[in-house]
């Protein structure tokens, strides 16, 4: 029986905030970690809305339809006013259709999604056309982090934000479980190789020789490290569970997969494999084959980072982070993907680093814990935290310790690393040292003023003393460091270059007069950001570049501008079918662009996956990924039509349609395709359906035949008069002398037959 949708407590509070917020200001954004169960409040809005037409956006048609599934399985009934669209499909409907609409309420789902760029011009007609609407939001993060950390609330709520949960404070509520997390190593060997070589640089022979007592100890420790199988097989409790691997990319998932029954062996030696690698995981078989997989057999379901928002599976185990680095966005997004409001047991999160330098524990989300558990002591609400901290395995510990150490030796004592200093400046009277600078004795000097400066702006943890400020400045170190410099020299040259072009699309071989390689230093910022390294593009200069300019994802965006043309050629043309040769007025080599798309879509050519995203946009601009068959299928309908007028396929070569189709020429074709064999085989049956006779020759004899045997049957004989015409306007005493001279060329049966009605 169907009932009322029921709000969990952290909800209902959620959806009484956001309704007293859309009746005061018309505008209410929900930002509330993945888990949590955000969409029943946009369920909740259209079930107490009944006579008002809600429409929901959503960034796919598989998020929305996993929710309405969500719903369902609770027992609750599915609102019937909901208007579905993707941001997607909201961008190709005109402005005539988007007012036939006629929201009388807007949900906005992901809302962070809808400041991507295509996007958010349907949006904004949207606004445009119905400003009175109210609108609500829901999403996991208001912000768009790859995005120049866009605020989406700020942008499209004007900052009404009804209620805001971190994952912290939701485990820490017990609103999603507490995770068993544990921290492991895979890879190791380059590190030390890297160490190796530092320390057989050092010139110092008392700091060379405690270093490489140091790197010993740390080989040795890894060496004996215990590998990921036995790491797996002690922590993976459900040995028949479902578990999602997020990896980098494609390349190295593939490489992984290779790996699982090295990895999970000892578990399950008949592990059920599955892997997805596009936008919208409903559209891979393997998904849904993972989803549906309730086999007593471990299953694992591999995907790359990019899938963390659309990946939603019930009855999941946990998670496995295989990384290089990670953002703090992605990196809880992925944890998300473990907990859920209404699981019961706890998740498990591998959290398996691929260097010595990324070893960490979740400091994000224990930081947020604090933080919800200390407002929660300093209000008097303590009986609100029913999970103060989880369970941290951390494999890595002894290693850490070790590295730490080491990361010492090498770096030396304060006093004597300061000395060092004081002798470099007495020489070169200033501290400008590049980072990789070491002093003949072995002292990694230039790090060290680094580390120095970090200290100072209270970027690492350690503290610099007012005495070791003051000594250092007594001889002449800038805080800022020659890398900051160096930043200021080439922005200031990228500022003068967008003063001049109006943009920063720099070529990479540019070169400034005063010799900067400017362009190789923006595709660098560029890499910088992509990579999510820090380092030297820090927030603030990424804001400084995005002011003048800078366009972050250059493939993004000639995407999006190749995307615009074909939509013009398609609102001009109806449909994409472009020629090979055709360019576009503004230059854009479009029929190369959409030739170069099918080879992506059918993994040939260069390039990634196309995401499923991107098919789905393209698909509602009529793209035709197979032109060959989208060709046979026109031809087939003029075929058909032609076939159900005149109960044959007896085309003349010169017939044309009423069109101007060359339905004769066609039908010709594909005759001589059938001869060579090169007509595939459904093409084939889908023409012999409506009557294709192959050999043509046969086809006109069994008519000729026909008319020879009506002749026959009303005649006795076959004496046909000279110039007789048959029936079908052809003469029959024609065909009669040609039989005659090619007896030695008709078959056993065609012979028969003429027997059969006195031939001679």
């Amino acid at each position: 029986m169907l009932v009322a949708i029921n709000l969990f407590e952290h909800n209902r509070k959620a959806y009484e905030a956001s309704t007293a917020m859309l009746a005061q200001t018309g505008k209410a954004a929900i930002i509330h970690p993945t888990g949590t169960g955000k969409s029943f409040i946009g369920f909740k809005l259209c079930e107490d809305n009944p006579n008002k037409r809600i429409l929901w956006l959503s960034p796919s048609e598989y998020i929305f339809r996993t929710q309405l599934e969500n719903l369902a399985a609770t027992g609750n009934k599915v609102p019937k006013n909901i208007i579905f669209l993707t941001y997607a499909k909201l961008l190709l409907l005109s402005d005539d259709e988007i007012r036939g609409l006629q929201p009388d309420m807007e949900i906005f789902d992901e809302y962070h999604r809808a400041g991507a760029a295509c996007w958010g011009q349907g949006i904004a007609r949207l606004r445009q056309l119905f400003p009175d609407a109210p609108m609500l939001g829901l999403s996991a993060t208001n912000i768009r982090y790859l995005d120049n950390q866009r605020d989406m609330a700020e942008e499209l709520f004007d900052g009404c934000i009804a209620s805001e949960m971190t994952l912290g404070e939701a485990i820490v509520r017990g609103i999603l479980n507490s995770p068993r997390y544990i921290l492991s190593i895979y890879s190791y060997q380059k590190d030390l190789e890297k160490y190796e070589k530092r320390v057989r640089s050092t010139k110092n022979k008392a700091v060379r020789a405690e270093a490489a007592m140091g790197l010993e100890a740390l080989r040795r420790a890894l060496e004996h490290a215990e590998g990921l199988d036995v790491i797996f097989d002690r922590h993976m409790t459900d040995r028949h569970g479902k578990y999602i691997i997020f990896t980098p990319n494609y390349e190295v998932m593939q490489e992984y997969i290779a790996l699982a029954s090295d990895w999970f062996g000892k578990i399950d030696r008949e592990m059920h494999i599955y892997s997805v690698y596009s936008d919208d995981p409903s559209a891979s078989k393997s998904f849904r084959d993972f989803k549906a997989d309730f086999s007593d057999h471990l299953r694992l379901l591999y995907c790359i980072d990019a899938l963390n928002e659309g990946v939603h599976v019930e009855g999941i185990s946990g998670v496995i982070l295989l990384r290089p680095t990670i953002s703090p966005i992605i990196y809880k997004q992925q944890i998300g993907r473990a907990l859920s409001a209404s699981k019961s047991h706890e998740p498990v999160i591998f959290d398996v680093v691929n260097n010595i330098e990324n070893l960490y524990s979740i400091d994000a989300v224990r930081e947020e814990m604090q933080a919800a558990i200390t407002y929660y002591h300093y209000i008097g609400e303590n009986r609100v935290v029913v999970n103060d901290n989880f369970t941290i395995l951390d494999e890595t510990a002894d290693y850490k310790r070790l590295f730490e150490k080491l990361e010492g030796t090498l770096t030396a004592g304060w006093d004597l690393m300061y000395e060092k200093a004081r002798e470099y400046y007495n020489i070169h009277g200033n501290l400008m040292i590049p980072a990789k600078y070491i002093t003949e004795d072995g002292c990694a000097l230039g790090n060290w003023l680094n580390i120095q400066r970090k200290a100072y702006v209270g970027k690492t943890d350690k503290q610099l003393s007012i005495e070791q400020i003051e000594k250092l400045e007594q001889i002449g170190i800038v805080w800022n460091s020659r890398l900051d410099l160096i930043w200021d020299l080439y922005y200031a040259a990228a500022t003068r270059y967008f003063e001049k072009n109006g943009d920063l699309k720099i070529p990479n071989d540019y070169v400034t007069p005063d010799g900067l390689k400017l362009g190789i230093w923006i595709q660098r910022m560029r890499s910088a950001k992509a990579e999510e390294r820090g380092g030297v593009l820090t927030a603030e200069r990424e804001a400084k570049l995005t002011e003048i300019g800078m366009v972050w994802n250059m493939l993004s965006e000639q995407w999006e501008a190749n995307y615009f043309t074909a939509l013009q050629y398609f609102n001009a043309h109806g449909d994409l079918d472009v020629p090979l040769r055709y360019v576009a007025e503004n230059g854009i080599k479009l029929g190369n662009w959409i030739a170069h798309l099918r080879q992506r879509k059918f993994g040939k050519g260069k390039g990634s996956p196309l995401t499923c995203e991107q098919i789905m946009r393209l698909e509602q601009i009529g793209m035709i990924w197979d032109p060959e068959q989208h060709r046979f299928e026109i031809g087939m309908r003029h075929a058909r039509n032609f076939y159900e007028q005149r109960g044959h396929l007896r085309v003349p070569a010169a017939y044309c349609c009423e069109d101007g189709f060359a339905l004769g020429r066609w039908i010709r074709l594909k005759r001589r395709q059938f001869e060579r064999g090169s007509l595939p085989i459904e093409n084939v049956r889908s023409l012999e359906a409506i009557g294709m006779i192959w050999d043509v020759f046969s086809e006109v004899w069994l008519e000729m035949y026909l008319q020879a045997k009506a002749y026959y049957d009303h005649n006795g004989n076959l004496e046909v008069p000279r110039n007789y015409v048959a029936e079908n306007g052809k003469r029959l005493d024609s065909w009669i002398y040609k039989m005659r001279r090619k007896r030695a060329s008709l078959s056993d049966e065609q012979i028969r037959m003429l027997d059969a009605i006195g031939f001679r």
